[in-house]
């Protein structure tokens, strides 16, 4: 019989208990969740003794010498991404964590440079990968039915989506707002749609014209009196191979739709959207627009775990990395920067692919 994946969890938050535990239950002929580590002891407590997982630590450099762990899942605030990876990592582990990569460039460089080193697996919480649109799109992407994808439109837009749970809106805890949030998934997945280009240049400005009264709350009442993120960004992202992005983010903002998430694509070939999945061509002097009748489908989040799983006990590669989340956190940084400064951002190059 294979061995299992010995798992802890670190964070006994809500993505902890709605995402990933259950999700790892449904590889268990696979998984042996062992811990659970929150710097709230009885938290994770109540967690482990929830989904009876044997044991429950409020520090995780304990856990790391207290329980044989093959692999960890991060589920903490942003702020803490980069210490747990690193722990993790320097412990032996397998290491899949939530999106953000972390809160800085430097701490993203270094996480990617620390799996390289001790030949662990370091991959990131970026679920819209594994969506079948997204799925779909990449097998034209990859035959080259778009040809060369010079341009994308990036939205993640709410109308009134301030999280009225967690600390998502506490800027020293998350780094940001939406962009760092949801705006995020939307970019990562039309870069990796685009083969992730180096980034190059970003301009970026950002908004909080909303969250700081109080007002209708579609995702509970947030605490608006703290309420110390963006409440909208926008930006452009150029790429060394002479792409660019266009970006819209937002938790609150004056649109028709509650919920807006998704990516246009166009390239010399062939353009799309993806959600829901629309290939816009040009064949036989005709202009033809392709949908999908049927796609396959299983919840991204269940196939994230399910390939996390299987690459931490074959070794074979994972479907994001180490690089690929520094130049994310580059661009995110970047604009941030940007809209900080009031002017354009010339990224400099982080890491060695």
């Amino acid at each position: 019989m294979k061995k299992k994946v010995r798992v802890a969890i670190i964070g006994a938050g809500a993505i902890a208990e709605g995402v990933h535990i259950p999700n790892y239950l449904k590889c268990e002929e696979k998984v042996e969740l062992v811990a659970v580590c929150d710097v709230i002891e009885e938290k994770a407590k109540a967690l482990a003794q929830k989904v009876n997982i044997p044991y429950a630590f409020s520090s995780y450099e304990e856990m790391f010498k207290s329980v044989e762990i093959d692999a960890v899942s991060i589920c903490t605030p942003n702020k803490f991404h980069y210490p747990a990876t690193i722990a993790a990592l320097n412990a032996g582990c397998h290491v899949l964590c939530e999106k953000p990569p972390a809160m800085t460039v430097e701490e993203a460089t270094e996480m990617a440079e620390t799996a390289e080193k001790v030949g662990k697996i370091l991959t990131y919480g970026f679920h819209f990968r594994h969506a079948p649109e997204v799925e779909a799109l990449k097998r034209f992407t990859e035959q080259g039915e778009l040809g060369e994808i010079y341009a994308a439109r990036v939205t993640a837009m709410r109308r009134r989506g301030i999280p009225g749970w967690g600390v998502f809106t506490n800027k020293e805890l998350q780094g940001g707002g939406p962009l760092i949030d949801i705006g995020v998934h939307m970019l990562d997945t039309a870069l990796y749609l685009m083969d992730y280009p180096e980034p190059d240049t970003v301009f970026g400005v950002t908004y909080q014209k909303l969250g700081k009264r109080k007002g209708v709350g579609l995702m509970g009442e947030w605490d608006w009196e703290n309420f110390s993120i963006e409440d909208m960004a926008r930006g452009m992202i150029t790429f060394k191979n002479g792409a660019s992005i266009l970006l819209d983010t937002a938790f609150a903002a004056n649109v028709e739709k509650h919920d807006d998430m998704n990516v246009s694509l166009m390239g010399d070939k062939g353009g799309a959207d993806v959600f829901p999945l629309k290939i816009y061509q040009e064949k036989h002097d005709l202009l033809v627009n392709t949908t999908p009748s049927h796609l396959p489908h299983k919840g991204n989040h269940e196939l994230e775990i399910e390939r996390f799983v299987e690459a931490c006990l074959t070794g074979g590669p994972t479907i994001s990395n180490g690089v690929e989340g520094v130049y994310l956190q580059q661009i995110i940084n970047g604009l941030y920067e940007s809209a900080e400064k009031g002017e354009a951002i010339k990224l400099q190059r982080a890491i060695q692919v």
